[in-house]
């Protein structure tokens, strides 16, 4: 079982659209420890991006790496570049593959992961995005390793996805503007551990339906 790599327009519309629904969550989500901007900046990437595929087919990897390209020079604040960064990270190590086997999507998101560590200093346990991609990097990684159906391993990646994003909930933010609070920031979720579980669950949600 596997993705043609090809059919990647309804995973990318899958993940704009779970960002515009929840732009005023993400917004509101951050204003308790950030600057609230969060949403915003998110959703302008995200529909910039609709906005310019139109009515185009893309592929899965094509898609990715349009949509880093937009949030990493387009977008303010931080998150831009971070998503930017996994994005086209994730979009290279699948690049010349026409069909994303459980496996090859677990080494599109260890790169992703990887490309991150190497422009930030944060890890799990840190209250950041981190929190959620890690432990999803890791689901779908053993997953391959066991045989998993890819389906399968999909569920279950979103269910550590949002385990991942809650758990920062009891941590104290050690980067960014909430780092500032210190012990403050205990007790609020994470708004990019928040948007990178949207996200990553409309992804999964989208490979779902575009699986043979």
């Amino acid at each position: 079982m596997a993705l043609k790599n090809e059919n990647g327009r309804g995973i990318m519309l899958s993940m704009v659209d779970a960002i515009h629904e929840n732009k005023q969550y993400l917004g509101d989500i951050d204003g308790l420890i950030g600057d609230g901007d969060h949403g915003m900046n998110m959703n302008k990437g995200f529909m910039t991006y609709k906005e310019r595929l139109g009515d185009d087919e893309v592929s899965f990897t094509e898609g990715l790496d349009d949509l880093g390209m937009i949030l990493l020079n387009e977008i303010g604040g931080s998150m831009g570049p971070i998503y930017g960064t996994i994005f086209m990270d994730m979009a290279e190590a699948a690049e010349d593959e026409e069909e994303i086997t459980l496996e090859i999507f677990g080494n599109m998101l260890e790169a992703g992961l990887n490309g991150l560590y190497d422009i930030v200093d944060a890890r799990p346990g840190d209250k950041t995005l981190v929190d959620t991609l890690e432990p999803c990097v890791r689901c779908i990684k053993e997953a391959a390793a066991a045989g998993t159906d890819f389906k399968e391993a999909l569920l279950k990646m979103k269910e550590a996805a949002e385990t991942g994003r809650d758990s920062t909930k009891d941590m104290v933010a050690k980067y960014g503007r909430s780092s500032r609070l210190g012990e403050r920031s205990r007790g609020v979720l994470d708004a990019g551990a928040t948007s990178c579980c949207i996200i990553l669950t409309a992804m999964a949600d989208g490979m779902i339906a575009a699986i043979d």
